[in-house]
């Protein structure tokens, strides 16, 4: 789709790639480790897919959890599948810290404090990297 910024772009700096769907980071200060897993081909849902694909993108999925909780610590991941301003199938995989600038509640909603920026964005692509590589 000529109009899909997820399509046209990246969406994010690539971690991980291959023929089915990419992994990146979302540069937010607020949100270190902020990762999108992406399907590469114009897919609005899910259902939309075979069950072996459903199967393979949620793997890439759970490899980026299971990356993000090992490296960063945080005290909680969240898992989103929105698409409503992005109708592109992607996840949203955010690690949630205590003194993040919405925790508890969802990155989306009213701020419950300040934000106070968490971490080194390039330290944390090289990390994930790393740990993505080894797991996909």
């Amino acid at each position: 789709m000529e109009n899909c910024e997820l399509c046209t772009q990246p969406g994010g700096e690539l971690l991980w790639r291959d023929d089915f769907c990419r992994v990146v980071l979302i540069d937010d200060v607020d949100y270190p480790g902020f990762c999108r897993v992406i399907l590469n081909a114009h897919v609005k849902e899910m259902t939309d897919l075979t069950e072996a694909q459903q199967l393979r993108l949620l793997r890439v999925v759970l490899a980026t959890e299971s990356a993000l909780r090992e490296t960063l610590k945080p005290a909680k991941i969240n898992l989103a599948s929105l698409g409503n301003m992005t109708p592109h199938l992607h996840w949203h995989v955010i690690p949630r810290f205590t003194s993040d600038r919405h925790f508890p509640n969802p990155i989306w909603g009213v701020p419950q404090r300040e934000s106070r920026p968490q971490g080194q964005l390039n330290l944390i692509a090289g990390i994930l990297k790393s740990a993505l590589a080894q797991r996909l």
